[in-house]
């Protein structure tokens, strides 16, 4: 995933997502926590988002994950918030507590500060998932400061999005 793809680029992703959602009469949902809402934005940047778009939620919290996506305590306790478990939980609830048909959900350590040797900095997990099917979730790592992170993750979620629309 390029650290370097531009807004439009994002752009004419979430275009994209669009058309392949609006085709296939699907409504998404976003559960963001390291994005901040970067993905709903790109989303609803898009004209006529609303016959797609149903609604996005960052949770950046453990509170806001429990009571927002279903997350459970024991989950974060066990696991931490940038998990396959904690992720897989996330875009369960936003199925859940939404009426999408499709859904994302990211978590991740975006920096500078706050990673681990065993989850450094640009360790961010992202899941999918289509109501009635299975979550597929992936880890990925990426390079550069904040911003970089967080802008290579809403483009690997759209290109996710975009697959399981299609």
């Amino acid at each position: 995933m390029s650290k370097d793809a531009s807004d439009a680029d994002l752009h004419a992703l979430a275009e994209q997502v669009g058309a392949a959602a609006r085709r296939h009469h699907h409504r998404l949902v976003t559960a963001e926590s390291c994005t901040g809402g970067w993905i709903a934005k790109t989303l609803t940047d898009v004209a006529g988002a609303s016959e797609w778009f149903e609604s996005g939620m960052a949770a950046y919290s453990y509170e806001a994950k429990q009571a927002l996506l279903g997350v459970q305590p024991l989950t974060l306790e066990t696991y931490g918030a940038v998990s396959r478990e904690t992720v897989i939980e996330m875009v369960s609830g936003a199925l859940v507590h939404s009426g999408a048909s499709l859904a994302v959900a990211v978590t991740g350590i975006a920096g500078p500060e706050g990673g681990t040797e065993d989850k450094p900095v640009g360790t961010v997990w992202i899941a999918w998932k289509r109501r009635g099917g299975y979550p597929t979730a992936v880890v990925f790592h990426f390079d550069g400061d904040r911003k970089a992170v967080r802008r290579q993750t809403v483009a690997a979620a759209l290109h996710g999005l975009l697959e399981l629309a299609g």
